[in-house]
């Protein structure tokens, strides 16, 4: 009885069923965006975009706009400036992509202290899963619907781009619009995770799946299976405890996801510490078998 009310209860209030909903979808399609931003290499990027979008969805606020106009527009504004930075003066493009990021933060940062509201505008940076109403979750639903369909759609052309972009162009493919193409669906899916767990930890969530589920296989099939599960699970845990464990919810999320991570780093078959040494500690042994 006590396992059953541990479950049932959170489920009693809709503020809890709304805000499970939210965080199990924001997390699957961040989880499955994470797979593409982890195997090209666009980590850094990944973080850059989640965070330049602060004033595109303040300003958006502003003008009565929906939040992913403001999110869409900022996001390829900071990919338009990082490649500017770099290509035009002798700065790298990690130090373009910190200089771009965190003045477009900033600047987000800036608006929302100036900004006259009658709600707290904080919960952009931190997030507050337990205050999504159900137009939020209606929003957050339909965005994730149009990541997901375009991933899943286009999922062969951007996995190609990701392995080998000259190919791609090779067989009449566009690098640059696929490219594009993932970064705009970055800004979407930063307009999502919003709502779970804000500006601050949305980079984890595009990040930690991803990696994740990259070292529990060498297929990237699997990996786009393994990470929205991974996530999704994570997400319920981590609602869960922070319900009985009276605790932020948005950070127990990433903070499950963090243990996963942390989980499979060790214990991984194949690529984890232990199992790797593990591995070589029976090799050598044979080695020595058959010598003797």
């Amino acid at each position: 009885m006590i396992v059953v009310d541990f479950f049932l209860d959170p489920l009693r209030y809709d503020f809890m069923v709304r805000a499970l909903a939210t965080t199990v979808i924001a997390s699957v399609v961040c989880a499955m965006l994470s797979c593409w931003l982890v195997l090209i290499g666009w980590s850094l990027m990944g973080d850059a975009v989640s965070h330049a979008v602060l004033p595109g969805v303040v300003l958006a606020y502003i003008a009565g706009a929906p939040f992913a106009l403001g999110a869409v527009i900022f996001g390829l504004l900071a990919v338009a400036l990082i490649g500017a930075v770099h290509s035009t003066s002798r700065v790298k493009e990690d130090a373009a992509i910190g200089i771009v990021f965190t003045t477009l933060f900033a600047l987000g940062l800036v608006l929302i202290s100036v900004t006259p509201s009658q709600t707290d505008l904080n919960h952009i940076i931190f997030g507050n899963l337990l205050g999504v109403s159900r137009s939020d979750l209606i929003q957050v639903a339909i965005l994730a619907a149009i990541v997901f369909a375009a991933l899943t759609l286009k999922r062969r052309d951007f996995t190609l781009y990701a392995f080998d972009p000259t190919h791609a162009h090779a067989i009449g493919l566009s690098p640059r619009l696929l490219g594009a193409a993932l970064l705009g669906l970055l800004a979407l899916t930063a307009v999502v995770a919003l709502q779970a767990v804000g500006v601050v930890l949305i980079v984890a969530m595009l990040i930690i799946p991803g990696a994740t589920a990259y070292l529990l296989t060498d297929r990237f099939g699997r990996m786009l299976v393994i990470a929205p599960v991974l996530a999704a699970v994570c997400s319920v845990v981590g609602l869960y405890a922070s319900y009985h464990l009276d605790t932020a919810s948005g950070g127990m999320v990433v903070l499950a996801q963090g243990i996963a991570f942390a989980l499979v780093y060790l214990f991984s078959p194949w690529h984890g510490l232990v199992g790797t040494r593990l591995i070589a500690r029976r090799r050598r042994l044979a080695r020595q078998r058959a010598v003797l």
